[in-house]
């Protein structure tokens, strides 16, 4: 009989995270020569990059929903073939709605990879869930080093985005075959014996519906700052995508030592420290320039490194009875946001850019001005300034959840108190 291989799954489940984070990293870097190469206006690729986060929640929520059914495996096997399909047709875009459908695509499957893979690991280690989840979830950021530098590294060999994107098939193979060969087992929800009537109980109560609305802050703060890096501060530095580089780089590292953090601050105490750290970074990439903004670049990432994984863990923790449906509703709730999000800045930030070009101009016609003419030069300059105050704008999402996490805080001491014995307190 095939048992579990414990150690096996969760090295597929990384791979199938590192496509996902791939595709987010390259892209990233590629989304000024989709520009170029598609004539296509910022409100138009804040829509493309839009699509990705339209299908990640609606493939993470509708597997929520199913993965205790049908199991976790037959996800995976979609997510391979979804991956797949995307990958090939971006490569071969032609335009507008190639380049959207085969994003949107994508977003579907990265989106199935986190409906399966987040129960899988909470299922795997039921003794060690945010640490593990914090573990799994480095390689999104470490996807993201990779899939920039691979970017940078092309680019200056000139080789084109197409190639970029379709090294991203490689991976892709490896997960699906890895995945195709090894048993799963059931989910915890269904191991612990937890009934679907508690489940939906779970992600109405109070404290989720908190973390769900908090989820739209958090992810907004890490993944739209992240994708939109190298269009919002390209005008500030020639290496604008090394900032994203830099900034995941040290995600990587914090989630790798996540074991000592998490254990000593709870995870409560982690993301109340990431959103002051995160709400500081902020502030620093939307003033400082030159050098002083890859500085900006490493506190950013601090903050907003234990974000996703931790928020997950919490719900994984303190609310297990919402299953895996509740671990996917805050990831749908996260790229749903970000969606919605960078919509609305995409056209924004146009409007920030037209108002700083010369009164009654156009702004396509400025758009399509040739590099080095003093059309180009009065754009770039635009984009200078507006890049930095949408940074600003977003600034407030982390200090609010600043607030809402320190309350999170004194409500969940408060709780412990009136639930230890008043000796065991006294010892306390």
């Amino acid at each position: 009989m095939q048992t579990i291989e414990r150690n096996k799954l969760f090295v597929a489940s990384c791979l199938a995270l590192l496509v996902t984070s791939l595709s987010f990293g390259i892209r990233a870097g590629i989304m000024n020569q989709l520009v170029i190469d598609f004539h296509l206006s910022t409100a138009e690729l804040g829509v493309i990059t839009a699509s990705a986060f339209w299908g990640f929640p609606l493939a993470i929520i509708i597997g929520g929903f199913v993965v205790d059914v049908i199991g976790m495996k037959k996800l995976l096997v979609v997510a391979f073939i979804l991956h797949l399909s995307g990958i090939v047709l971006t490569v071969f875009a032609a335009g507008y709605w190639t380049l959207f459908i085969s994003t949107l695509l994508i977003g579907i499957a990265n989106g199935t990879v986190e409906a399966a893979c987040n129960p899988l690991v909470a299922s795997l280690y039921t003794d060690n869930k945010t640490v593990k989840l914090n573990h799994f979830h480095l390689w999104f950021p470490g996807g993201i080093v990779i899939g920039t530098l691979i970017v940078l590294l092309l680019n200056t060999l000139q080789i084109g985005w197409q190639w970029q994107v379709a090294i991203m098939i490689i991976p892709t193979l490896i997960y699906g075959y890895l995945f195709s060969s090894l048993k799963f087992p059931v989910t915890e929800r269904v191991a612990s014996g937890y009934s679907t009537t508690d489940m939906y109980k779970a992600v109405l109560s109070p404290l989720f519906i908190v973390m769900l609305i908090c989820m739209f802050g958090t992810a907004v703060t890490e993944l739209f700052t992240g994708q939109w890096i190298d269009v919002l501060l390209k005008n500030l530095t020639n290496n604008a995508i090394l900032i994203l580089t830099l900034t995941t780089g040290v995600m990587v590292v914090g989630r790798g030592l996540a074991g000592p953090i998490v254990h000593r601050l709870s995870p409560q105490g982690v993301l109340l420290l990431s959103a002051m750290v995160s709400a500081i970074g902020l502030y620093l990439l939307s003033t400082l320039t030159g050098n002083a903004i890859f500085f900006a670049a490493i506190v950013f990432g601090i903050g907003v490194c234990y974000f996703w994984p931790t928020m997950i863990g919490f719900v994984a923790e303190h609310i297990p009875q919402s299953g895996a449906l509740g671990l996917n509703l805050m990831g749908g709730a996260g790229m749903f946001a970000v969606s919605i999000y960078s919509i609305f800045m995409g056209n924004f930030y146009d409007g920030l850019v037209l108002n700083y070009l010369p009164a009654g101009a156009d702004l396509a016609a400025y758009l399509g001005a040739a590099e080095g003419t003093s059309m180009n030069q009065v754009l770039n300059q635009a984009k200078s300034l507006a890049g930095p105050e949408v940074i600003r704008i977003t600034l407030t999402i982390p200090i609010v959840l600043t607030i809402i996490f320190a309350g999170l805080v004194l409500y969940l001491r408060s709780r412990k108190k009136v639930k230890t014995p008043p000796a065991l307190q006294a010892d306390l």
